[in-house]
C-alpha cells in the first residue's frame, strides 16, 4: 500500500488476538504496522509481532521488487514491534540495526541470542540520510517505553510516530478513530501526559502531512483534530461536559441508586450521562469514560470494611494514570457500617485538581424515600 510515491505500508492485521497487552479486550483486533521508505538507501521502520513473520516478510520482499534494505530502524522495543527482528536479520543479514542506547539494552534482554552484524546507534535530534529523505530522530522517552524515538521526514512531511497517535483495530475493520484511540491513549500512554506534551511540542515545530503510528490507520487527513485531541488527553482536560456514573453493586441496591441518578441527570438537562457496571463493563473504557467527562460519579457497597474489588481497581486504574482536573460525587451503600465514601475519597487524595461535591448518597442496604431525595439533591448539583 502506498503512502507516499517511496513509504509503503508492509504491517499486518492480526485478529487472533483477544486481549492486547493481556488486558485489552480488542473485539476489532489489531494492526501492528510497518513501513518501508524506498531511495538511494532502504530503510525498514519497525517490525510485526512475532506470529506474523511470514506475512510481514512477503509483504516486504513484495514493495522491494528485488532490492535489499540497508536499514532496519526500530523506534520502539516493545515485541509487538520487535518481535521479527531476527526473522529480518536471518532475511538481510548486512542491513544496518537503527536505534539508541536503550533500544539495544532492551533488544539484548529481549533477544539474547540475536546476532547484529551492523548497529548504528543515533542520538536525539541525530540524522540518517537515504538519498531524497533524510531520517530526523526525536526521543520521546516514556511514550511509553523509555527508549522511544519518532522520526520525522521532511521530504515527504511524514512522523513516524511510534505507539503515539495508535488505537485498537486491525486497520480491515472500520470503526470511529476517537472512541478507540482514547481507550488506547488513557489504557497504554495516560500516565504520561507531561512526556506526550512534550513530544507534541516537538512536533509543533515540523511541517507534518501525514502521521503513521505502530498501531492503527495512517491518518492523512484533518491531523489538527488528532493533535487536538492528544493535547486535550495528555494535559488531562476533560474532553466532553457530562457526567459518567461508575458503580459496582451486589445485591441491587447501589446499582438501583446509580440507575436513578442517571435518569435524574437526564431529567435535569445533563448535556450527556454515561453509566457503567464496574463488574461487567471493559474496564479500560471505563478508565477512557472517566477521563472522557468533566464529572465522575462512584458508587460503590462497603465490602470487609473497605469496597469491592472492581471499584478499587477501578480508581487506582485512574489515579495511577494521573486523574485530575475533574469534580467527583459518591455513592455508597453499607448495611451496618457504610464507609466506602471514605475509602473513595482517601484513594484520590494524591490526584490533583479534584473537586468534591457537597451532597452525597448513603444507603443501607436499599433504596427508601430518604436516600431517592439524596440522589434528588445529587443530581440538582451536578446539573448546575
Amino acid at each position: 500500500m502506498f503512502i507516499t510515491n517511496d513509504i509503503r505500508y508492509i504491517g499486518v492485521n492480526d485478529h487472533q488476538v483477544d486481549l492486547f497487552e493481556g488486558q485489552y479486550v480488542v473485539p476489532n483486533g489489531m494492526a501492528y504496522n510497518s513501513y518501508l521508505i524506498l531511495d538511494e538507501k532502504i530503510a525498514v521502520m519497525d517490525t510485526v509481532e512475532a506470529h506474523f513473520g511470514e506475512e510481514w516478510l512477503a509483504n516486504l520482499e513484495r514493495e522491494l521488487g528485488g532490492r535489499r534494505p540497508d536499514y532496519l530502524v526500530v523506534q520502539h522495543v516493545e515485541p509487538d514491534h520487535s518481535g521479527n527482528i531476527s526473522t529480518f536479520l536471518a532475511k538481510y543479514p548486512e542491513a544496518a540495526v537503527v536505534g539508541n542506547t536503550k533500544t539495544f539494552g532492551f533488544i539484548s534482554q529481549f533477544y539474547p541470542s540475536l546476532a547484529a552484524q551492523n548497529r548504528l546507534e543515533v542520538k536525539d535530534g541525530g540524522t540518517l540520510e537515504l538519498g531524497r529523505h533524510t531520517l530526523n530522530f526525536v526521543f520521546a522517552p516514556m511514550v511509553h517505553w523509555p527508549e522511544v524515538m519518532v522520526t520525522y521526514d521532511a521530504a515527504d512531511k511524514v512522523l513516524f510516530s511510534a505507539d503515539g497517535f495508535g488505537k485498537f483495530g486491525a486497520l480491515d475493520v472500520e470503526e470511529d478513530w476517537d472512541c478507540e484511540a482514547r481507550r488506547y491513549y488513557f489504557g497504554i500512554v495516560g500516565k504520561y501526559g507531561a512526556q506526550v506534551q512534550r513530544l507534541l511540542k516537538a512536533a509543533a515545530a515540523l511541517d507534518i502531512s501525514i502521521i503513521c503510528p505502530l498501531h492503527g490507520p495512517v491518518l492523512k487527513e484533518n491531523l489538527a483534530h488528532y493533535i487536538k485531541q492528544y493535547d486535550t488527553w495528555s494535559s488531562y482536560r476533560p474532553e466532553t461536559e457530562g457526567v459518567f456514573v461508575a458503580y459496582a453493586s451486589i445485591y441491587g441496591g447501589t446499582k438501583a441508586a446509580a440507575e436513578l441518578l442517571a435518569e435524574r441527570l437526564k431529567a435535569k438537562g445533563c448535556p450527556k450521562v454515561a453509566i457503567s457496571d464496574l463488574a461487567r463493563d471493559d474496564w479500560a473504557e471505563c478508565v477512557e469514560d472517566a477521563f472522557r467527562y468533566d464529572r465522575l460519579v462512584l458508587a460503590s457497597m462497603t465490602y470487609n470494611a473497605d469496597i469491592l474489588p472492581v471499584m478499587r481497581h477501578f480508581i487506582w486504574a485512574l489515579a495511577e494514570r494521573g486523574y485530575q482536573n475533574r469534580r467527583i460525587a459518591f455513592i455508597e451503600n453499607g448495611s451496618w457500617a457504610p464507609q466506602a465514601k471514605k475509602v473513595m475519597e482517601g484513594m484520590l487524595a494524591g490526584c490533583k485538581n479534584l473537586t468534591f461535591a457537597e451532597s452525597s448518597v448513603t444507603l443501607r442496604s436499599a433504596m427508601n424515600d430518604e436516600t431517592r431525595e439524596a440522589v434528588e439533591r445529587l443530581a440538582e448539583e451536578l446539573c448546575r
